[in-house]
């Protein structure tokens, strides 16, 4: 391995554990030189891009320190970002996503744990399993039928949005043999069992069960409309595992305390319900404070083995040190898409 290589971590306080495990680290010393530097965020735009033009390889990721848009026009050394996580809007500017500088991500390591958790929680809604639940912790046992369930087969279900989640999601949604329908304007090739929609208002005029996988843009922001929630019929089902923003979530609330509608929201605007609000008891609402792609549980041990968004990076710091093609290169319109 090429021991000249140059690594840096910027964070903006400290490193976010969450990544920086004993075994990454060590990864990390087997490719090239580490340099992880703490309170990051207090240093000057100037010096945290002096520190940068030093180095081969930048580590983003959670609490990172903003990259400097001068960056884009003088990287010096620097010839890769390596995001470990996902989304960077908040700290890779967009001019120097749009630079010479080679840029990636974790790629499609969230597809399946969030698409898993989009089918728990869309299986768990249409089995009424909250009301369920509930009416057995109060002493009740069978619920009416005729006022709840349901089940997925040949059920209409509409996918907005198609990136790696939602194909993800649809591969588990498959074998349930629903009639599925898709929007998603950035993409040109569907499953061939899916219909592809032109807009919003066909696919909800079309489902009874509407599933969000889109990236929050502006385009998106607030997309799900009253009038779009009220085209889907009683008992209709709502899943979010996106971002909460995409729905107007007063409209949702209100057809969700009406009894109308049911939904399952891993997401919120803004993605936190105060104490003794009343959606948290709803027996047609499920939350799950935005976990819903929770690994299996450590119990706070140490980690022994990289996770697979630190195995992305390493494999993607390994070809850059042996000059092969890296895996999930960012461009600008990917970075303008991602959330």
């Amino acid at each position: 391995m090429n021991s000249s290589l140059r690594l840096l971590h910027l964070a903006e306080k400290e490193p976010d554990p969450r990544i920086w495990t004993r075994v990454f680290l060590e990864a990390l010393e087997e490719i090239g030189e580490l340099t992880v530097i703490p309170e990051a965020g207090a240093l000057s735009e100037e010096e945290r891009a002096s520190l940068i033009r030093e180095h081969d390889v930048l580590l983003t990721g959670w609490n990172c320190a903003v990259v400097p848009v001068a960056i884009a026009e003088n990287p010096g050394r620097l010839g890769y970002i390596c995001n470990i996580t996902g989304e960077m809007s908040r700290f890779v500017p967009e001019r120097v996503v749009d630079s010479e500088v080679v840029i990636t991500n974790w790629g499609d390591y969230p597809a399946y744990p969030v698409a898993e958790g989009a089918m728990a929680l869309l299986l768990a809604v249409l089995k009424d399993m909250h009301h369920q639940i509930s009416e057995i912790e109060a002493d009740g046992w069978r619920m009416d039928m005729h006022q709840h369930g349901g089940t997925l087969r040949n059920r209409r279900i509409g996918i907005y949005g198609f990136g790696v989640i939602g194909s993800a999601f649809y591969e588990l949604l498959e074998p349930f043999g629903p009639r599925v329908a898709i929007f998603d304007p950035y993409v040109d090739i569907f499953p061939p069992k899916a219909m592809s929609v032109d807009s919003l208002e066909d696919l909800f005029g079309f489902a009874e069960i509407i599933v969000i996988h889109a990236g929050l843009t502006d385009e998106t922001r607030k997309s799900v409309t009253a009038g779009l929630l009220a085209k889907l019929p009683r008992h209709g089902v709502v899943i979010n595992t996106a971002r909460g923003a995409i729905i107007d979530q007063e409209a949702l609330f209100r057809e969700l305390e009406s009894g109308r509608l049911r939904a399952g929201l891993d997401v919120l605007d803004p993605d936190y319900l105060p104490p003794g609000h009343p959606a948290r008891k709803w027996p047609n609402l499920i939350l799950t404070a935005h976990r819903i792609d929770q690994g299996w549980p450590d119990f706070y041990e140490e980690p022994t083995t990289l996770n697979e968004m630190q195995r992305i990076c390493v494999d993607n710091l390994r070809r850059f040190a042996k000059g092969q093609p890296l895996r999930f290169v960012f461009d600008k319109r990917r970075y303008q898409l991602s959330t």
